[in-house]
């Protein structure tokens, strides 16, 4: 008997940074309801994220409009439609006038700074380790991206490290000076990714800023995608990388994403928030405290190079240390055991099922402002 659909409305960041880092309880939601229909509504920057989920039914792209304008013709857009369940990440209380079975709405943390992807897990009470961030792609993409990355007739065919040289903000940008140093000491003779190739990563504004970095490598020692791959392409692309080391923005939670080994750079923002996720992921930064940029500037909104005062040594001290755990863990890994697959999961066993119980049941939404100071933080990610 065909299952009945189960249609999800999916409200998720305007920023590609915080929709990454939300898109693993898409994929929870997908594997734990099998019968789901999602509909996503995403800002039209991070909206390319989600053009292969499974079950897609639609991407909503919403852009800003005056006032709360943009909430309104999102709501006469979804009205006609009863959900199954409303997902709202924005915590803008749309589901309140929709008709649905259930809401899963956000609202503030209140205490210390936890993760997003914490946060967003506790939207659906979700305990125990939060569903780390997933992109999907089709073996199309994938094919695509190798084929750019494929080494030409007499190029070098070794490890791949990736940068992610930009931002939004001049304040969150290291020195591009300082990865080019980087690249050549990690690429180098004595470089734990010696005879390899530099892997340029941005978005189509950034290519006069990386030219440095292009005149600092030698000829078929790089390959430059600044502006020449959608978003996918560019995480299809970071999954045949062997590290990437990057300023904190949607790049770098990307590169996490796709399980690349990833160094986050980080001065103005906050680590305990916005880290790379998983469990070959760190964060970097130099000797300043979030705390200290605040008073020099309050808003984090100044044209300052708050990340001058990160070291190279710094970096490349702690890419060595990554790549060297990354090493021994694989080294001491045990053999895999497949195991059988487990039952499916039909929308009726729902309630009864453990995984989801938290998701069915009634989620009401608390809805409370962000701070000024969250708000300034949050105003430059990507």
């Amino acid at each position: 008997m065909t299952q009945r659909a189960f249609p999800i409305l999916f409200i998720t960041a305007t920023r590609i940074g915080d929709a990454v880092l939300s898109s693993g309880l898409i994929k929870f939601l997908a594997e734990q309801i099998p019968n789901a229909r999602f509909t996503i509504v995403s800002g039209p920057l991070a909206a390319p994220l989600f053009a292969h989920v499974p079950g897609l039914d639609r991407v909503i792209v919403m852009e800003k409009g005056k006032g709360k304008g943009h909430w309104f013709k999102l709501w006469n857009q979804v009205r006609h439609k009863k959900w199954g369940l409303v997902v709202d990440l924005r915590g803008s209380g749309t589901a309140l006038f929709l008709r649905r079975d259930k809401r899963a709405i956000w609202k503030k943390h209140v205490g210390e700074p936890i993760h997003k992807v914490i946060d967003a897990a506790r939207v659906l009470k979700l305990e125990g380790d939060p569903p780390s961030p997933h992109l999907y792609i089709t073996p199309e993409v994938q094919a695509l991206a190798d084929q750019m990355l494929a080494p030409r007739l007499g190029e070098p065919s070794g490890p791949i490290l990736a940068v992610g040289p930009a931002s939004n903000w001049v304040g969150k940008i290291w020195p591009i000076e300082r990865f080019a140093q980087t690249a050549q000491q990690l690429l180098g003779p004595q470089g734990p990714l010696a005879g390899g190739r530099l892997l340029i990563m941005g978005g189509p504004d950034d290519s006069r800023m990386v030219e440095e970095l292009r005149m600092a490598s030698a000829r078929g020692r790089y390959v430059d995608l600044t502006g020449k791959v959608d978003l996918l392409t560019a995480y299809a692309a970071l999954k045949r990388a062997d590290l990437f080391i990057g300023n904190d923005s949607g790049l770098m939670h990307i590169a996490a994403a796709a399980g690349v080994p990833t160094i986050g750079l980080f001065g103005p923002s906050d680590e305990r928030r916005y880290a790379p996720w998983g469990p070959n992921a760190r964060a970097v930064r130099g000797p300043r405290t979030l705390d200290q940029f605040l008073a020099v500037d309050p808003d984090l909104s100044q044209a300052i190079r708050h990340m001058s005062d990160l070291p190279v040594t710094t970096v490349v001290k702690a890419a060595k240390a990554l790549l060297a755990d990354v090493k021994a863990a694989r080294e001491a890994a045990p053999e895999m055991v497949v195991e059988e697959d487990a039952p499916e999961v039909t929308v009726e066993d729902a309630a009864v099922t453990p995984e989801l119980q938290a998701v069915v049941e009634d989620v009401a939404p608390e809805p409370a402002e962000v701070s000024a100071s969250e708000d300034a933080i949050d105003a430059d990610r990507t």
